[in-house]
C-alpha cells in the first residue's frame, strides 16, 4: 500500500527548474523515498500521485532507459513505482498506472465519465439485424454465451443472465481507468476508456475505445500496428495486429485476429485464427479459423473449424499434406476444392452438428460430404468417419491448444467419438435404413428432402456409422468393467455449449436453477459448468450402458453381454484403422505424398 506526502519545496523548486508546472502543487503528493530529477517537462493538474523512478526499463533489444517522466500532461493521474512516461502528445486524463510501465509517444490516454471499459453491453449474434442476446463482459467464455445464445427467446432466463452479468461488472466498475504493472503502450494514437491488465503492450495502434485488456497473471494481451478496437473486450493471452478492427466484440483465450480482419458484434473464444475477412454477429467458438479475403461469416456458429474462401468452405480434401486446420464441428464435416463445392456462399451457412451445407433437413447425416455442382446436392454419409483427415484432426486439437492453465476459461472437451456424434450417427444409420426399406433397394440414387446419394453411398453410410458406433462402445468399454451407472442422467439427448457436453436435462436443469435463483452469479454459473465437465465421465458411462441395450435390444445387460460389446469394438476399431490406411495407401498411389510420409504415417497407425 503507497503512503504519499506533499512534496517539499526543494523539489518543487527542482521541478520547476526542469521545466515542469502545476496548477496546484499542493495536489501532486509522492511517494517518501522520491526523487525529483527525473521529472522533466511535465505539466501536472487535478490531483497527482507517483511512485519512485530509481531504475532503468528496457525499451528495445538491448536499449533501456531511467525511468521518469518526461515531455507530458498528467491530470488525475497515480503513477506506480520505475514506470517510464514520455513524448506523450495530448495528456493522461483519469488513470491509475501500475509499476514498471512503459509509455511512449501516445497522444491521448483518457477515462471519460460513464465509461463501460467495454463491459455490460448487449450484441446480437447469430442475427445481425436482431436484438442483442450475448452481454460482453471480461469473464465471459464459449459455454456462458452458448447459453446466452442458445436460449435467447427465454426471457426468464436471459434476464437472469444479464442480472448476473450486471452485477459482476458493477463489483469491479470505477470511474478511473487502470493500466497494470509492466504495461507497454508505444506509438499509440488514443487510448481512451479502456483498462489495460498486467504485462499487456499496444504498440502502433490507432484506437481503444471503450475496451478491456483482460490477461490473466502470467499471461498477457498484444495489439499491434494500425488497429482499431471499440466496445470490445480482448483476453488471455490474445493478440489483434496488422491493421485489424474490432466492434462490440470478445476476444479470448489465445486466439489471434490479424492482417486487416474486420468484425462486429461477434466473438471468439479458444485458440481461433481471424485473417483477412470479415465476421458480422459470429459465433467463433474454439478452433475456429479463417484466413481468406473474400470470407465472410455471418449469423453463423462454428467449432473445430476452417472456413475458406467464397463456396470453398475447406481445404479438408487434403490427407497427409501440410498441416490445416480442420472442419471438424462436433461430427460434420464438409469438403471442398474442385471436386467438393459447396452449393452457397459462407454468408449463408451455419456451422453446427449435423447441418450439412445449407441444407437443414439432412440433420442426422453427420460426418458427410456434401457436393454440389450448381445444380444438384449430393450427399456421401458417414465418409469421414475414416479418413486421414479425420484421424490427424482428432490427435492434433488438443495439441494446438495454446492457452495458459490460468486463462483455461471456456471448457473444451475434445472426445471426437462423444454422446453428441454418437447420437447422430444412431439417427443417420436409423435414416439411411428407413430409406432404404422405403424406397427400395438397389436404387440408382435415393433422394432426402431435395438431396441425392447413390445406392453405393448409402451403403457405406450404413457401415459407417454401424463401425463408429461399435468404435466408441468398445473405446468406453476399455476403461469400465461390467456395472450399472452411478447417475440417472446421459441416456438419450445431448447438447454442445460451445465445447461443454453435457446430457439435455443436465442442460434444462441448468436453466431451471438460474430462473429459480439457485444459481445467481457469474462465479456460481461458472462453477456448475466445471462441475458437468467433472462429471462428464458418469454422464457418459450412463449413456453407454444405454446404447447397449439399444443395440443388443435388451432391458438388462450381462457380463457377457459387455464382453460381446468389447470384441465388436475391438473388430470395429480394426475395420477403422484399416480403413485409415487404405485412405492413406490410395493418396501415395495418386502420387500426391512421398513414400516416406506414408511410412510415417502408418507407423503412427500400429
Amino acid at each position: 500500500m503507497y503512503e504519499y506526502r506533499e512534496l517539499t519545496d526543494d523539489e518543487i523548486m527542482t521541478l520547476e527548474d526542469n521545466g515542469c508546472t502545476a496548477e496546484d502543487w499542493t495536489c501532486v503528493s509522492v511517494d517518501e523515498y522520491f526523487n525529483p530529477s527525473y521529472i522533466k517537462d511535465v505539466r501536472f493538474y487535478g490531483t497527482v500521485k507517483l511512485g519512485v523512478f530509481e531504475r532503468e526499463i528496457e525499451v528495445g533489444n538491448g536499449l533501456a532507459k531511467h525511468t521518469g517522466l518526461r515531455n507530458a500532461t498528467l491530470c488525475n493521474v497515480t503513477v506506480g513505482d520505475n514506470c517510464l512516461i514520455e513524448n506523450i502528445g495530448n495528456y493522461i486524463n483519469n488513470y491509475t498506472i501500475g509499476e514498471g510501465c512503459h509509455i511512449s509517444n501516445v497522444s491521448t490516454i483518457e477515462t471519460t465519465a460513464e465509461a463501460t471499459f467495454g463491459e455490460g453491453i448487449t450484441i446480437p449474434v447469430l442475427n445481425e439485424a436482431g436484438s442483442g442476446n450475448v452481454v460482453l463482459f471480461r469473464g465471459l467464455t464459449s459455454n456462458i454465451a452458448a447459453l446466452m445464445v442458445n436460449h435467447s427467446d427465454d426471457k426468464e432466463l436471459a434476464a437472469a443472465l444479464r442480472k448476473m452479468v450486471r452485477d459482476d461488472v458493477a463489483a469491479r466498475q470505477t470511474d478511473c481507468g487502470t493500466i497494470g504493472n509492466n504495461v507497454r503502450l508505444v506509438n499509440t494514437t488514443e487510448i481512451t476508456n479502456t483498462n489495460i491488465g498486467d504485462n499487456c503492450e499496444v504498440n502502433g495502434a490507432c484506437r481503444l475505445s471503450d475496451c478491456t485488456l483482460a490477461a490473466e497473471r502470467g499471461d498477457s494481451v498484444y495489439i499491434g500496428s494500425g488497429v482499431i478496437c471499440e466496445n470490445s473486450i480482448i483476453a488471455d493471452g490474445s493478440s489483434v495486429l496488422n491493421s485489424a478492427k474490432l466492434f462490440n466484440c470478445f476476444v479470448g483465450e489465445s486466439c489471434q485476429v490479424t492482417n486487416g480482419f474486420t468484425a462486429e458484434n461477434s466473438l471468439f473464444f479458444a485458440n481461433t485464427y481471424m485473417a483477412n475477412g470479415e465476421a458480422c454477429a459470429a459465433f467463433c467458438g474454439p478452433f475456429s479459423a479463417s484466413h481468406h479475403k473474400s470470407t465472410l461469416l455471418i449469423g453463423c456458429m462454428t467449432s473445430f473449424y476452417n472456413a475458406g474462401s467464397a463456396t470453398n468452405f475447406s481445404n479438408h480434401a487434403y490427407k497427409m499434406g501440410p498441416l490445416h486446420y480442420g472442419t471438424l464441428e462436433r461430427g460434420t464435416k464438409t469438403a471442398s476444392g474442385s471436386h467438393t463445392l459447396l452449393p452457397a456462399t459462407i454468408g449463408a451457412f451455419s456451422v453446427c452438428l449435423g447441418k450439412i451445407g445449407t441444407h437443414p433437413d439432412t440433420t442426422a447425416l453427420p460426418f458427410s460430404y456434401v457436393i454440389g455442382d450448381g445444380r444438384e446436392t449430393w450427399v456421401v454419409p458417414g465418409k469421414n468417419i475414416a479418413t486421414v483427415g479425420l484421424y490427424r484432426d482428432i490427435r492434433k486439437w488438443p495439441r494446438r491448444d495454446v492457452r495458459m492453465d490460468v486463462s483455461k476459461k471456456s471448457i473444451i472437451n475434445y472426445d471426437w467419438l462423444s454422446p453428441l456424434t454418437v447420437n447422430g450417427m444412431v439417427k443417420g444409420h436409423k435414416l439411411l435404413d428407413d430409406l432404404r426399406q422405403n424406397a427400395g433397394q438397389n436404387m440408382a440414387f435415393y433422394t432426402v428432402k431435395g438431396n441425392k446419394l447413390t445406392d453405393k453411398a448409402l451403403r457405406q453410410g450404413l457401415q459407417m456409422y454401424a463401425m463408429g458406433i461399435e468404435l466408441f462402445i468398445g473405446e468406453v468399454l476399455m476403461s469400465h468393467d461390467f456395472g450399472d451407472p452411478t447417475t440417472a442422467s446421459g441416456a438419450g439427448e445431448w447438447r454442445d455449449l460451445s465445447g461443454l457436453l453435457l446430457p439435455a436435462v443436465e442442460e434444462e436443469r441448468l436453466i431451471e436453477k438460474i430462473n429459480y435463483g439457485i444459481i445467481d452469479s457469474v462465479s456460481s454459473l461458472t462453477d456448475i459448468l466445471s462441475a458437468y465437465n467433472d462429471k462428464y465421465g458418469d454422464y457418459l458411462w450412463t449413456f453407454t450402458v444405454d446404447l447397449m441395450k439399444r443395440e443388443l435390444g435388451k432391458d438388462e445387460l450381462t457380463e457377457d453381454d459387455f464382453n460381446t460389446m468389447r470384441e465388436r469394438g475391438a473388430a470395429a476399431r480394426t475395420a477403422w484403422l484399416d480403413c485409415i490406411r487404405k485412405d492413406a495407401e490410395r493418396e501415395y498411389q495418386m502420387g500426391d505424398i512421398d513414400r516416406a510420409v506414408l511410412d510415417k504415417f502408418l507407423e503412427q497407425l500400429g
